[in-house]
C-alpha cells in the first residue's frame, strides 16, 4: 500500500478571507459536500470571528452544522481566541485550528498579542477542552506561522520556532502545523526546519502550509515528503493569504498537490476527477478573483500505465 498522504483543503477558510465577494453558504456547503465526495479527509469549513472582522464568516454557525452532517469527512475550523474556541466546542466541531505566530511583529499585527500571550491563550483553550470532558473527542491543532520569515519582522530565528513548538506540544496539541506564511521557505530551508521540528515533537504529528508566492510550494512539499511530513494544508485554486502580512498571496492548489503526490507514488484517497470538477465550479462561483492550478489548465497526460490512481480524470 502506497504512503498514505493526508491533505486539509483549507479554501474555505483561509482562502476565502480574501476574498471580497461573499460566498453565500448554500456555496460553501456544495464545496464542503463535493470536497466530502472526492476524498478529502478534512475541511477547514470557516473561522469563528466576529462578522465586522471578516464578514464572510458571519455565517459561521450554520456552515458549521451543515458540515457536521456529511459524511466522510472532519470538519475543521479556526478559533483566535478562548472565545472562538467555547463557540467551537458549543457547536460540537471535531476539530479546532489556532495560530501562533513565530513573528512578534506579525503577532501584533494580526491577532493584537504578543505571542507569549498567543501560547497562554491556547493553554487556555486546552483548558477548557478539558474542562469540558472532550479530551480526545475534540482534536487541538495549533500552527505556527511565519515560521520562515515576516514580510514585517524579516528573519525568525529557528530556535524561535522550537520553542513555540514545544510549549504547544506541552500544552496539549493533537498536531502541530508549520506554516510559511509569506512564502519565504525554500527546500534547503524546509528539509532544516521540520527535521529539527520532527524531532521536537516526538509522536505528535506534524503538518506543513506552504504559499506559492515566489513559485517555490510543490518543491517545497517534496522537501517536506523527504523529512517525513504526510500532512498538507492545500486551497482550491490556490486560493488564500494572510490579510495582516504584506505579500503574502495564495495557498498551494488543491489539485496541484494531489497530482504531485500521487505521481510521486504517494496515496492521498482523493479522487482526481471529482476535484477538478468541483475546481471548475469554483471559477463559476468567484467571477472577480484570479484563480490557479496547472492541472486544471493543462489536464492530465495521457499516461494511465505511468499513473493509475490517477486515470479516472483521463477519462
Amino acid at each position: 500500500m502506497a504512503d498514505l498522504v493526508r491533505i486539509r483543503e483549507v479554501g474555505l477558510r483561509d482562502g476565502l478571507q480574501l476574498v471580497k465577494d461573499v460566498l453565500p453558504t448554500e456555496l460553501k456547503l456544495e464545496w464542503i459536500e463535493a470536497a466530502a465526495g472526492a476524498g478529502l479527509p478534512e475541511i477547514e469549513v470557516t473561522s469563528y470571528v466576529p462578522p465586522h472582522v471578516i464578514p464572510q464568516f458571519a455565517d459561521a454557525d450554520a456552515v458549521t452544522a451543515a458540515a457536521l452532517e456529511v459524511p466522510g469527512t472532519l470538519a475543521s475550523a479556526l478559533a483566535v481566541n478562548l472565545k472562538g474556541a467555547e463557540r467551537a466546542y458549543d457547536l460540537g466541531i471535531g476539530k479546532v485550528n489556532y495560530v501562533i505566530s513565530a513573528s512578534e511583529m506579525h503577532s501584533r499585527a494580526n491577532v493584537r498579542r504578543t505571542r507569549q500571550e498567543a501560547v497562554e491563550a491556547f493553554r487556555a483553550m486546552a483548558a477548557e477542552r478539558r474542562s469540558r470532558g472532550l479530551e480526545g473527542k475534540v482534536a487541538l491543532s495549533c500552527g505556527i506561522a511565519t515560521a520562515f520569515g515576516c514580510t514585517l519582522q524579516g528573519e525568525v530565528a529557528e530556535a524561535d520556532v522550537l520553542r513555540l513548538v514545544a510549549e504547544a506540544v506541552e500544552a496539549g496539541a493533537d498536531e502541530i502545523m508549520i506554516a510559511d506564511t509569506v512564502g519565504y521557505a525554500d527546500p534547503l530551508r524546509v528539509r532544516r526546519l521540520f527535521a529539527a521540528v520532527l524531532a521536537e515533537t516526538g509522536s505528535t504529528p506534524v503538518a506543513a502550509h506552504f504559499h506559492d508566492t515566489r513559485g517555490l510550494g510543490l518543491a517545497n512539499v517534496m522537501a517536506a515528503v523527504e523529512t517525513g511530513i504526510r500532512r498538507f494544508d492545500a486551497s482550491l485554486g490556490g486560493l488564500g493569504g494572510c490579510p495582516f502580512a504584506p505579500g503574502a498571496t495564495g495557498n498551494i492548489d488543491t489539485e496541484d498537490t494531489v497530482y504531485l503526490l500521487e505521481t510521486q507514488g504517494l496515496s492521498t484517497g482523493i479522487d482526481m476527477s471529482a476535484l477538478l470538477d468541483l475546481r471548475s465550479r469554483l471559477s463559476d462561483w468567484l467571477p472577480n478573483e484570479t484563480l490557479g492550478g496547472a492541472v486544471q489548465k493543462a489536464g492530465i497526460p495521457g499516461l494511465a500505465e505511468s499513473y493509475p490512481s490517477l486515470a479516472t480524470a483521463m477519462a
